[in-house]
């Protein structure tokens, strides 16, 4: 074995190493040098000491047998790689040095690099975390997704409205990954399934595809805390057998030639394609199972490899679908089970059971994806007659429960028969793993009650919870190296190594010094946000003010919508009464909707045409300010996260899973204001019901308020500050010339609000009156800010990692 020649670690070594990369491998003379060759060659010198590490890593799990990981997920929001990686090999200090030397400021070439166009919101930074905490904790695992060509969408907001562009991260290619030719797999859509025999002359069934395209791998090192082991995200892309027709080509027809590789090259271009259209639900479903048949196989293959024989695979290898794309994973593995290898369906089911595990992430029926049974049929028609075995058995196994009812047969069954007959990708995946976890005590309890009730009744024991979690090194200290330095020299140990000895340093939230040092922490980052705010929007705000924070997805269960409509109504009371003492406030909000979502964009330019209206208001001054932040992504929420003074976690109770965003502004110093939904009824029970601010109905409140037939009309008419809201949005007051465009929202309201905005305005509006109370008496605010951060390090993702560990994937945990 070759063992690489050790690298040092000084400033020097680390100079000549850049220096080498931007000669030979950037092509450029240091005299000429941009900024994005340094960041290049920056990036290359690092990675090459990540490279010895992640081969040591994957020689190591090889050699000692190790159970692995594979975590299949859609999104990965990996956010910028350059910082991570050299924090978590702390060599940030000296590759700041080294660059110093070269007159090359780290800053200014780390802000060039792209976000990883990856993923969306809260499910794919998930994903990103537990790829860290995975090797921090020195779990041997793979993370499996795509490689969009453009993500999501770049976020442009013009005239107030979204407007939707190409996230164009791969312009200029990606030093961090690596491509793997010998990774490539057929993957097959359409055709017939024809009878045969096997080589035992058994009966079997043969998938002839209409089509087939290839998956090509690249790979990229996710680095764990202090280099302990190096993973790997392996991400997909497709293309033709046949990159161009040639026949076709010269004979003058151009499209036809290149009709294949077209076809293919669509499947990677966008996260999420709408699904409004036939074609959209249709590019959904390949590109879900695209990537998930490309991972299985190369699942497999390895396994293989290594074993010469599948039947071991569950004491090998733990395959975690997180949330239910990924769930024709069930289906497809034993496709290649019983199709491929050989075996009875019985021992097939057996193995695929005790490999699989499934992360539920909604309960939002929309999110729960089915797919109608004739595309089914049409995409993936052996896929289709697996399930159909699936659910006859499953069927089979409820009709022998002595309480068994028609009804009970219905809600079981994989295959909705009361909206145009389906395919339930949840009960899918439900029925074919060992495992079914959901994200917050709230919403596992939530899941047993709701979607899965009959399932979990059927087959008990299967549902646990994993409340999730964030890393620290890239929410502390990457994030706020200020904070993450004055905890550590606060508790005399690292917590990026253990985050739960934060709470160690409970006993100075009352002392005097450390509150200056901590509020003075806070300031300087409300110094960079204000600064951000002023360069991108031309907005000054007063960092004095208290930032009231709320960036997320726009949806509206997550209730931007309440959060504007009380910003109107505390717009209108401070005109009305200039005399009062007053909380100074920026209002900040961030987050995409997604393309065809109308009211999510709607929700959006109503944000805008509010802050239009009171940023240009003199009498108001700095009493309160808005700011809509385009085109959210991780290295925004870098910034807005340590700034924040007030956490907006509102959403209408039972309706989030868990939340990641309130665990990162806890962590670092904002009060949460936010109903008793998912994760935040964990937070409050670790930091404490004084140190943080909940209101509004509760999930049960909000079931029993629905079936009970809300009058949302009376709620209105009964709350006169909310009227006097929707009167102003009804007569043009912020949309001057177009009386009619928020009429959707209003009509939204008073006729059902499914959402719960009307019923909890008051509640929501009065809290807010409380925390303003609070912002006042400026110790007792930074008291509570500190108790929050103090006691939020049973968040930290390691945790939630060891509990996968323990108790789903059965691998140990360094």
């Amino acid at each position: 074995m070759i063992q690489p020649t050790p690298r040092g670690a000084d400033p020097e070594t680390i100079r000549s190493e850049i220096l080498e990369k931007l000669c030979y491998s950037i092509g450029k003379d240091p005299a000429v040098a941009k900024r994005h060759d340094w960041l290049n060659a920056t990036i290359l010198a690092l990675r090459d000491r990540i490279i010895d590490r992640w081969m040591e890593s994957t020689r190591a799990a090889y050699h000692a047998k190790a159970k692995r990981v594979y975590y299949l997920s859609l999104e990965f929001l990996i956010g910028r790689l350059l910082r991570d990686a050299m924090s978590n090999l702390e060599l940030t200090g000296a590759f700041t040095e080294a660059l110093a030397a070269l007159n090359v400021d780290i800053d200014l070439i780390e802000a060039l690099e792209p976000d990883a166009a990856l993923g969306n919101g809260g499910l794919g930074r998930l994903a990103a975390c537990f790829m860290e905490s995975m090797a921090s904790l020195d779990i041997p695992a793979y993370g499996y997704g795509i490689r969009y060509n453009f993500g999501l969408f770049r976020q442009k907001i013009t005239d107030g409205w979204q407007v939707e562009l190409p996230e164009n991260w791969l312009e200029h290619g990606n030093p961090w990954e690596f491509a793997r030719r010998e990774a490539a797999y057929e993957i097959g859509f359409g055709g017939q399934v024809v009878p045969g025999l096997d080589t035992g002359n058994r009966q079997q069934r043969r998938w002839r595809p209409a089509e087939k395209m290839l998956a090509s791998a690249y790979d990229t090192p996710m680095v764990g805390w202090r280099g302990k082991r190096v993973n790997t995200l392996r991400l997909w892309t497709a293309r033709a057998p046949d990159p161009i027709r040639l026949d076709a080509f010269n004979s003058g027809d151009y499209q036809a030639a290149l009709a294949e590789s077209n076809k293919a090259e669509i499947l990677t271009r966008v996260l999420y394609p709408a699904d409004s259209t036939a074609a959209g639900q249709e590019l959904r479903l390949r590109q879900e199972y695209f990537f998930t048949s490309a991972s299985l196989q190369d699942i497999i293959r390895r396994h293989m490899q290594q074993y010469d024989e599948v039947r071991s695979l569950a004491d090998k290898v733990a395959i975690q679908l997180n949330d239910t794309h990924p769930a024709i994973a069930v289906a497809e593995l034993m496709r290649i089970l019983v199709d491929h290898h050989g075996l009875d369906w019985d021992q097939a089911w057996e193995i695929t059971k005790a490999t699989i595990g499934y992360t539920n992430h909604t309960l939002l029926p929309e999110a729960l994806e089915s797919w109608p049974v004739h595309l089914f049929e049409h995409v993936l028609p052996r896929h289709m007659q697996i399930i159909y075995t699936i659910n006859a058995r499953l069927i089979a196994d409820a009709q022998k429960r002595p309480d068994s009812t028609p009804d009970f047969l219905a809600s079981v069954s994989l295959i909705d028969e009361n909206n145009g007959r389906r395919v339930r990708m949840g009960q899918l995946a439900f029925v074919g793993s060992h495992s079914i976890n959901g994200v917050s005590a709230l919403h596992t309890a939530l899941m047993k009650q709701s979607v899965f009730r009959d399932l979990n009744t059927l087959y008990p024991g299967r549902i646990n919870n994993k409340t999730n979690g964030i890393t620290p090194r890239r929410w502390l200290l990457e994030a706020n190296p200020q904070l993450a330095a004055l905890l550590n020299e606060t508790v005399g140990q690292s917590v990026l190594d253990d985050a739960e000895r934060l709470v160690k340093a409970t006993g100075h939230a009352t002392d005097s010094a450390f509150q200056q040092r901590f509020a003075a922490i806070k300031r300087q980052n409300k110094d960079e946000l204000a600064n951000l705010i002023s360069a991108r929007m031309g907005i000054k705000v007063d960092p004095a003010a208290m930032f009231d924070v709320h960036v997320k997805r726009i949806h509206e269960y997550k209730r931007q919508l309440l959060n504007i409509l009380e910003t109107i109504a505390l717009y209108n009371a401070i005109r009305a009464h200039p005399d009062r003492p007053w909380a100074p406030r920026v209002k900040i909000f961030a987050g995409k909707a997604a393309a065809s979502y109308t009211q999510a964009k709607l929700i959006i330019k109503l944000i805008n045409d509010v802050a239009a209206v009171i940023n240009n208001d003199p009498d108001i001054r700095d009493l309160l300010k808005v700011v809509f932040l385009p085109n959210f992504n991780v290295s925004l929420a870098e910034v807005i996260v340590p700034a924040a003074d007030l956490s907006e976690q509102i959403s209408t109770a039972g309706m989030e899973a868990s939340g990641t965003g309130n665990m990162k502004f806890a962590l670092n110093g904002a009060i949460t204001i936010g109903t008793l939904d998912g994760a935040n009824i964990e937070i409050m029970e670790h930091v404490g019901k004084d140190n943080i601010v909940i209101f509004g109905m509760t999930a049960d409140e909000v079931e029993e308020k629905r079936r009970g037939g809300y009058n949302a009309a009376a709620t209105i008419e009964a709350s006169p500050d909310l009227k006097d809201v929707l009167d102003a949005l009804s007569s043009g007051v912020y949309s001057p010339g177009d009386m009619q465009r928020y009429r959707p929202i209003v009509d939204s309201l008073y006729n059902g609000d499914w959402f719960m905005v009307a019923a909890d305005f008051n509640a929501y509006a009065q809290a807010q009156r409380n925390v303003a109370n609070l912002w006042r008496r400026s110790q007792d605010w930074t008291e509570k800010t500190i108790l929050n951060t103090v006691n939020m390090g049973w968040f930290s993702s390691d945790r939630t990692i060891r509990d996968y560990a323990r108790d789903i994937w059965n691998v140990p945990v360094a």
